[in-house]
């Protein structure tokens, strides 16, 4: 297998880098991973994962929820009334925050198509791209969206968006720094880039450690911080203008991690341990289990 080694740190360049926790992918292989952390800047990240030809195989499960829109198992039951009460909640987001009832929005890796719907049905234009052809499928055959595979974006009009969202996907994309730099060009200049990510320094990060379900390697490639994030926006001409935290993704991941861990009653016990991150949350929005980062250009660059 072809594995990307990463010998100086995306975010600074600092090439000390230092191992700091090994993680297991509970999803596909059983394999173990190292996670290693840049000692200038902090930024943590996946060493040694798959090349971009080869991870495909990591996500070819029915338990990937993303993908296969699976409802087996009381996790993902959950799962599914949580993004029906947060579809509404992203939809009011977006237009607050890109202060417009209608526009054109591009959602990148758009999954089984469920928020591009929901802008769509909103009255937005709405282009969506994802590398799965199954996802795709299920998109056109559920909500009759015609979603673009991931090789399509280097072709999209440049300036063209009002709104670009990238929900849980930029931790994904190997090109991270090129996929900063397409962002910056493809939206207009007063857009608006909302990105969610998986928080790694919160409560429920630092109580699960290594074992933390949303590590999730090898397909998680990059792992941030609020600070990393803002200072990956810097480097690439925007500025950060807002976060919000996603209070439900604690339950989630509790449970599943709780699951991963053979543990007895995993569900009530990842229903304890999101509710103390909720309300430690509450406290210090920077301990949220994910967050979602608001950017907007920098007038000039």
């Amino acid at each position: 297998m072809n594995k990307v080694t990463i010998k100086a740190c995306p975010l600074c360049g600092g090439t000390q880098l230092e191992h700091t926790l090994t993680c297991v992918d509970h999803y596909a292989s059983g394999e173990a991973f190292h996670l290693c952390r840049c000692s200038a800047c902090g930024f943590l990240f996946t060493q040694d994962f798959p090349a971009e030809a080869e991870i495909g195989r990591y996500y070819e499960t029915p338990d990937y929820i993303s993908h296969s829109d699976t409802r087996k198992g009381l996790v993902n039951t959950l799962y599914h009334w949580v993004r029906t009460v947060m579809l509404g909640r992203k939809a009011r987001l977006v237009m607050n925050e890109a202060h417009r009832r209608r526009g054109r929005l591009l959602d990148i890796g758009t999954g089984t198509g469920y928020f591009a719907h929901a802008m769509d049905e909103r009255g937005w234009r709405v282009d969506a791209i994802e590398k799965n052809a199954q996802a795709r499928a299920f998109a056109k055959e559920h909500f009759g969206l015609e979603v673009l595979p991931d090789d399509a974006w280097a072709s999209l009009q440049e300036g063209a968006y009002d709104v670009i969202t990238l929900w849980h996907v930029m931790e994904h994309l190997e090109h991270l720094n090129d996929t900063w730099e397409r962002l910056y060009r493809l939206l207009s200049p007063k857009g608006v880039l909302i990105v969610a990510v998986p928080n790694c320094s919160s409560f429920d990060a630092h109580k699960y450690g290594g074992q933390w379900a949303a590590y999730d390697v090898p397909r998680h490639l990059w792992h941030f911080t609020p600070g990393t994030m803002q200072q990956f926006g810097a480097k690439h001409g925007f500025i950060l203008a807002e976060r919000h935290p996603m209070p439900f993704d604690a339950f989630y991941v509790s449970m599943l991690t709780e699951k991963y861990m053979h543990h007895n009653l995993p569900f009530v016990r990842g229903l304890l341990t999101g509710t103390l991150a909720w309300f430690s949350a509450l406290v210090r929005k920077d301990r949220s289990s994910s967050l979602i980062y608001v950017f907007r250009k920098k007038q000039s660059r």
